[in-house]
């Protein structure tokens, strides 16, 4: 479950990212009903809430509306974890732990990241 999402909420972003493409209220229903019971109200509900939390915009179409991300969801996590790391009291530690922390695939992909991520700060 991403931080500060419930569990239904973290769902219908992951579905609203996968989609790549707007979708309605009802075409996001009828997918979650292949896996569970849930009320059209209870999305309608949800995603409204996620349209508030700006996580998901909204255009009008007809008397419905159809929503899609706002940012991707590479995005929205490093958002989250900047959010993290700023509220940690130690920035350098709490990056040192992490790091500490990291599998080797992940130690990977900080690599090639670092690759591709331009310098910042200091002189070259």
């Amino acid at each position: 479950m991403m931080r500060g999402l419930g569990e239904l909420e973290s769902t219908l972003m992951d579905r609203m990212w996968a989609r790549r493409r707007p979708a309605s209220v009802r075409e996001v229903l009828e997918e979650l009903q292949q896996e569970r019971t849930i009320a059209y109200t209870t999305v309608m509900t949800v995603m409204d809430k996620l349209h508030a939390k700006g996580l998901l915009k909204r255009k009008p179409v007809g008397r419905a509306y159809i929503y899609e991300p706002v940012s991707s969801k590479e995005a929205y996590t490093a958002d989250q974890m900047r959010a993290v790391l700023a509220g940690s009291g130690n920035q350098a530690a709490t990056l040192v732990h992490f790091l500490e922390r990291l599998t080797p695939e992940e130690t990977t992909a900080l690599q090639a990241a670092l690759q591709v991520f331009p310098h910042r700060g200091g002189s070259t």
